[in-house]
């Protein structure tokens, strides 16, 4: 029998965000006959863990401690030594930076990583890292050409860059929306705009609260539904004090079950300023809620104007409100956004195309560096 290939991924923690998901997908998919999977969390383990079990994929917790844990990092090189990998694949900023130095130090043969986001939120110091990083990475793994090229202009070398697109599982699950909409504490007639993600300063969660109350003062029945945690849910809250909106926006806090809770959306707002390939998005298509979006990169490589959802401008909330205003007076509208956008996603988001797109990559760079598998353990 042919020696499996070692994979082991290297993440900062296994919470549920879509770098996270996306990991998960991966590593429960990835071939069985072919590669043996392992995870590292960096600093701790999340609901992603007991999935990961699932599948049969052991996880490891390092237990960093601070940003710069040199502890933790010789626990890093010490594992990967015991664990011998043919390919490390790291993700997120500390998974790629502790990653790729401590596949490094225990002479792992090929090393991918992964970057997830037009992330003009890095400092200089952070780009230098990236790109001093790139003299031991075979391979930078993106979820859309908008990163791609983000990082290209980076000084990344663009043949070192991969698109792999992010996947989504299918949605056949019957809801009872309007038990759905009672559960969420939403009016009956009330036109439901849901934003699902982490409150942070690019999702301009402000823009969808202001848009909301312009269409209300157009007399429209619009309520705004907060699934979502982070550093913005308090000065949002204050917004919406300040604003006399209480009784119309209601703040849910994480849920599990957020895309459960989807359903019962007439439909998600996502007005952030970038992303990369937004999950919330996919999923919202292949739940079959209509998707009113930002026209941003990474965004628009999934939502077509008219065709799988609406856009706006960023940071424009009127526009934002025109578009959703479209919904409310144009019958049928948002179920035929939703109906293309279903297939659409069921066509080229899947996992098994996400699988096999990492699987070629992997199988290339085995060849390019005539790596086999290491000798039994």
């Amino acid at each position: 029998m042919t020696e499996r290939i070692r994979v082991v991924h290297i993440v900062p923690t296994l919470d549920p965000s879509g770098a996270e998901k996306q990991l998960a997908l991966l590593a429960a998919n990835t071939p069985k006959d072919r590669f043996d999977v392992r995870v590292i969390a960096l600093t701790r383990g999340g609901p992603y863990e007991r999935d990961l079990a699932d599948a049969g994929v052991p996880v490891h917790v390092i237990g960093k401690k601070v940003k710069g844990d040199p502890f933790a990092l010789w626990r890093l090189v010490r594992l990967l030594r015991e664990l011998q990998p043919t390919i490390v694949q790291t993700w997120l900023f500390a998974g790629n930076s502790y990653g790729r130095f401590a596949a490094r130090m225990a002479k792992t043969p090929i090393v991918v990583a992964s970057e997830r986001c037009v992330d003009s939120w890095k400092s200089n110091l952070q780009l230098r890292i990236d790109r001093w990083l790139m003299r031991w990475t075979d391979a930078v793994s993106v979820n859309a050409e908008a990163v791609k090229e983000f990082y290209a202009k980076q000084g990344i070398p663009p043949e070192k860059l991969h698109v792999i697109p992010n996947a989504v599982t299918s949605v056949d699950a019957v809801v009872d929306r309007a038990s759905l909409r009672r559960e969420i504490g939403v009016g009956e007639s009330s036109f439901v705009l849901g934003f699902v993600g982490r409150l942070w300063p690019q999702k301009r969660v402000e823009d969808l609260i202001w848009g909301a109350d312009i269409l209300r003062i157009a007399e429209w029945p619009v309520e705004v539904v907060i699934v979502g945690e982070g550093p913005r849910r308090s000065a949002l809250e204050w917004f919406v004090v300040k604003m006399k909106k209480t009784g119309d926006v209601h703040f849910l806090g994480k849920r599990a079950d957020a895309r459960r809770l989807m359903a019962g959306f007439d439909a998600l707002v996502l007005p952030s300023v970038f992303e990369g390939m937004p999950n919330v998005v996919l999923e919202a298509m292949a739940t079959g809620t209509p998707v009113v979006a930002s026209r941003i990169p990474g965004t628009i490589e999934v939502v077509s104007h008219n065709e799988t959802g609406l856009l706006f401008e960023a940071q424009r909330p009127s526009e934002m409100a025109r578009q959703v205003q479209r919904l409310l007076e144009e019958p049928g509208l948002g179920q035929r956004l939703a109906d293309t956008a279903k297939h659409v996603v069921a066509e080229k988001f899947t996992v098994e195309a996400m699988t096999a797109g990492y699987v070629a990559l992997y199988e290339r760079l085995l060849e390019e560096r005539k790596v086999a598998a290491a000798p039994p353990r």
